[in-house]
């Protein structure tokens, strides 16, 4: 894989507008901007950007769990026009190496299941499907719930550097 020509960072404020409107280029039923000024100071709230604009962005948080805290990737967008590039490998790896340092063990995340493309990133990650929601999305779709072990993925990602 080749280097990724995008400079990851925490989300600003002053992001919001870029990332609400790639959710609205990437989705059919976009989250709204008061949801993702909600998420701010989220862990792992972050953009990439090239050439001094945002094109894509990943929010995550963590929830305490009886000292196995669980991390949800809620959201994962690029601009349609800045994807094949591996942006959002880039950005699940950073936000899952984000959750592991704050404390996360576990993390989860729903995934359209006819999202092929999402579902295959995913899987090369190494999140497995635990489960399907029925109608978990407003037009009807089911969700699949993929989880991944945060010391195994870190573990696999050291194997990967050797």
């Amino acid at each position: 894989m080749t280097p990724v020509d995008a400079t990851l960072r925490p989300v600003e404020r002053a992001d919001l507008l870029a990332v609400v409107r790639i959710e609205r280029a990437c989705f059919g039923d976009p989250w709204p901007y008061d949801a993702f000024e909600r998420l701010l100071e989220e862990p792992a709230f972050l953009v990439a950007e090239r050439e001094g604009a945002v094109v894509g962005y990943v929010v995550a948080d963590a929830t305490p769990n009886h000292g196995r805290d669980i991390g949800h990737i809620k959201d994962l967008a690029v601009h349609p026009g800045a994807r094949e590039r591996g942006i959002g490998r880039t950005l699940l790896r950073s936000a899952l190496v984000r959750l592991r340092t704050v404390g996360v063990a576990v993390v989860r995340l729903e995934v359209r299941e006819s999202n092929g493309v999402a579902r295959s990133l995913y899987a090369d990650e190494g999140f497995e499907p635990i489960r399907r929601i029925s109608n978990y999305y407003r037009d009807g779709e089911d969700a699949l719930v993929l989880v991944v072990d945060l010391a195994e993925w870190g573990d696999e990602q050291r194997g990967n550097d050797v």
